[in-house]
């Protein structure tokens, strides 16, 4: 506005003013609006061939990285979803595995008690073996005591009757031998 009041007082209007100023620093209206002209033809180009294919390039960056985003979450649900199905099979492997383990403690316990049944069976066996070998010894060896007592009793008879004894005689003092050893 000051510029206003100076022009006013040395009576030039502001339209001469400014074309006294371009004059004086060489404009030309027609060089002024060739070079406007070319500037919004560069501008038309720019726009047509470089902002425009460097906006779709960046906003076909931005819905890829969206799309990668997306399918980042869906990946990270997808690994949870993987990790807790990992985690119940092992459970359900280790579940199986402790029933299994018992269940062969449980065999092995019953087959040991089997074993140890039947150990104890044939160690009875043994044993009712054992003692009717022992009884049958016993009895073949008093049945030879008393054979050897019948024969020492009918030689010490012949010996101390000093006669020979018939077989009749043998025959009775063995018995009587045998029925006093018996008692």
């Amino acid at each position: 506005m000051l510029i206003h009041p100076i022009l006013a007082a040395t009576g030039v209007s502001i339209l001469d003013s400014a074309r006294q100023t371009g004059e004086q620093f060489g404009f030309n209206k027609v060089l002024f609006f060739s070079n406007v002209i070319s500037f919004l033809i560069v501008c038309a180009l720019l726009n047509r061939f470089a902002y425009r294919p460097i906006l779709t390039a960046l906003e076909t960056r931005r819905e890829r990285i969206a799309q990668s985003l997306e399918n980042a979450d869906e990946i990270k649900k997808q690994l949870a979803d993987a990790e807790a199905k990992h985690a119940e099979i092992l459970d359900r492997a280790n579940d199986e595995a402790q029933k299994m383990i018992g269940e062969a403690r449980a065999a092995a316990t019953a087959l040991a008690q089997t074993r140890q049944q039947q150990a104890i069976a044939e160690a009875e066996q043994i044993v009712a073996q054992a003692r009717e070998a022992t009884i049958l010894e016993r009895d073949r060896m008093m049945t030879d005591l008393r054979r050897e007592v019948a024969r020492l009793v009918v030689d010490t008879t012949g010996k101390v009757a000093g006669k020979v004894l018939t077989a009749e005689d043998q025959r009775r003092l063995s018995q009587e031998a045998a029925s006093q050893i018996a008692a």
